[in-house]
């Protein structure tokens, strides 16, 4: 994930992958990324992949694994630290509104929890869709969520990175990506990390902890 304001730095970077060894951080990693898996079944044809906001390079790695050739970006230095010495991608440095590529440089753009951070998410949007080829695929923190509801009472009582994110719920984030890319571009999502005890791990509700969003770019 990036902002664009250095909350991301060297106190939060060398501790931000650890999270995914914890019980809550293997749960929420093994269903999101069952999610993005099947949101990119709409794009059977892409090769290359840019995640914007990579973070520690955690989705940037997986995206690899999934057979394209990606690279990751992003703007905190820490951050790329840390990802640099897990190896295995190719890591630039730069911003989400001006990035450092040619029009239609790649097949597909990804921001995985990383639009909810942006100061300006919409201008993120539209360079993306600038570079992409193919299409976006987004991952988001639901703002109509019951996970949601958690990271907000937790933050009245103790500072959290979650007090600088602005979550989304999923009418919101389909405007959003409208306003940028027209309003007949095909949209397709689903939701997960619901509740434990839920009968389906994802579903086309707007319920879900995690929102997971493919938007399609119309050739022509």
């Amino acid at each position: 994930m990036m902002v664009e304001k250095p909350l991301f730095d060297e106190q939060i970077a060398p501790h931000y992958e650890a999270w995914y060894e914890t019980p809550e951080g293997r749960r929420a990693d093994a269903l999101e990324k069952a999610l993005l898996r099947r949101l990119l079944g709409s794009f059977p044809y892409a090769q290359n992949a840019l995640e914007v906001g990579c973070g520690t390079g955690h989705f940037t790695r997986w995206l690899s694994e999934q057979g394209l050739r990606t690279i990751g970006l992003d703007l905190s230095a820490a951050m790329l630290v840390q990802a640099q010495a897990l190896n295995g991608v190719l890591l630039v440095r730069g911003d989400a509104p001006r990035l450092p590529f040619a029009d239609g440089a790649f097949d597909l753009v990804a921001f995985i929890t990383t639009l909810e951070f942006l100061e300006r998410p919409q201008e993120a949007l539209a360079e993306a869709l600038r570079v992409a080829r193919q299409g976006l695929l987004l991952g988001v923190l639901n703002r109509w969520s019951l996970l949601s509801l958690q990271r907000r009472l937790v933050g009245l009582l103790r500072p959290t990175v979650y007090d600088a994110a602005r979550f989304y719920g999923v009418g919101e984030l389909k405007r959003s990506l409208r306003s940028v890319a027209g309003g007949k571009a095909p949209i397709v999502w689903y939701t997960t990390l619901f509740p434990r005890g839920w009968p389906w791990s994802q579903w086309i509700l707007p319920w879900g902890g995690f929102i997971g969003m493919a938007l399609l770019v119309l050739e022509g």
